[in-house]
């Protein structure tokens, strides 16, 4: 072979192997599964708490059992506060023992420890345990239901109502897929070590083993929660959460037509989101991450931040095309208080914004001279 051939395929291999990298390094993901028959799903990274897919995320629909990821929080909360204890004994009431669907199989007149009814409540969804905490916490269901709509108003959930305790059907009840996988990343991040109580498969109560309706707590092991639920109307749920090295992804299914779809649509979604999607860190709480122009202060820049530490969630080999636009009041003027809210940082991919990440003043800066904010007012004009 002579030196001129020899050169040329060498020249051909090297843009063969080029094409080939970029062809696998920019192709783009594929779309998210498939599913005909289930009325809404959503998929959400924990960290960054970006929606991955979705399919009618603001669908209202009825919740069934995954109600029970309220009654917990609620409980979680006492808890923390110390309002409640694991060994405290609850009254089980007429009402709690005669309240219909799935049951834990409590009796009327005894005392149950609350341990004991969250185990009940979580992996067996009973609705006799729901009832009985509900009671046991608030008085009455009712009124139980007031401080569930309370939480659901200071977490957010713009599209959630609730009337009870348990999931039975209501009228006045109501979420959607976006709501509940909201509800589950404040519920795993404010109690992680409360949160362990949806990974059990099984637990003994009264010499009798019930086993969690959660199959995919069966399928994956790194699936640790969170959340089964059924009635005629509201079809078959299911709230997920699996954590694989760094990352944590929420499933969110409802209105599935049958047991085995829900399962399937969830393992679906949580393999496409560890597959295809990455999750990186691009602030640090209290860094000091841009500068803007303030007038009328003892300074003319601020420092600006996060209050937490904040994530991004991109398709794959993707995060060195991100961008970082910084968007603050042209005429941000003191004073200004320290953990104030200023504007936001826009972050972008391929021209289009992904994702917004609120910004904060790092510190606070008073008035400045008369001198300075005459001079300033000319300056903003």
């Amino acid at each position: 072979m002579n030196i001129s051939l020899k050169h040329t395929m060498q020249y051909i291999i090297i843009l063969f192997v080029f094409l080939i990298s970029s062809v696998t390094h920019s192709a783009p993901i594929p779309k998210p599964p498939n599913a005909k028959n289930v009325k809404s799903y959503v998929l959400m990274d924990y960290d960054s708490g970006m929606i991955l897919a979705s399919k009618n995320p603001d669908l209202i629909l009825p919740p069934a059992s995954i109600t029970k990821i309220m009654t917990s929080y609620i409980a979680f909360t006492e808890l923390q506060n110390n309002a409640l204890s694991l060994n405290e004994r609850v009254l089980v009431s007429k009402k709690a023992w005669k309240t219909g669907g799935s049951k834990m199989f409590i009796e009327v007149g005894k005392k149950v420890k609350v341990s004991d009814l969250l185990h009940g409540i979580i992996t067996s969804s009973g609705n006799d345990a729901s009832v009985a905490l509900a009671e046991h916490i608030s008085g009455d269901e009712e009124t139980f239901s007031v401080y569930m709509n309370q939480i659901a108003e200071n977490l957010g959930l713009s599209n959630t109502q609730y009337a009870n305790s348990t999931g039975l059907p209501d009228d006045n009840l109501y979420t959607t897929a976006k709501d509940m996988a909201t509800l589950s990343k404040a519920l795993i991040k404010n109690f992680p070590k409360e949160y362990r109580y949806y990974a059990n498969k099984s637990y003994v109560y009264n010499e009798i083993k019930q086993y969690s309706r959660n199959k995919l707590l069966y399928l994956d092991n790194t699936v640790d929660g969170i959340k089964t639920g059924y009635t005629k109307k509201a079809g078959y749920c299911l709230v997920s959460s699996a954590n694989r090295g760094k990352r944590r992804l929420i499933s969110v299914v409802m209105g599935a037509k049958n047991p085995e779809l829900r399962t399937n649509v969830s393992k679906s979604l949580l393999e496409y989101g560890f597959r295809f999607y990455e999750t990186h860190k691009i602030f640090n709480a209290d860094d000091n991450i841009h500068n803007a122009r303030l007038y009328n202060g003892e300074k003319s820049e601020i420092s600006l931040g996060v209050k937490e530490d904040s994530y991004v969630s991109i398709p794959r080999r993707s995060i060195k095309k991100i961008k970082k636009k910084y968007v603050v009041d042209r005429n941000l003027t003191a004073p200004v208080e320290i953990g104030e809210k200023v504007g936001f940082v826009a972050i972008q991919l391929n021209n289009k914004t992904v994702t917004r990440i609120e910004l904060f003043a790092m510190e606070a800066i008073g008035p400045g001279s008369i001198y300075q904010r005459t001079l300033d007012s000319i300056l903003k004009n």
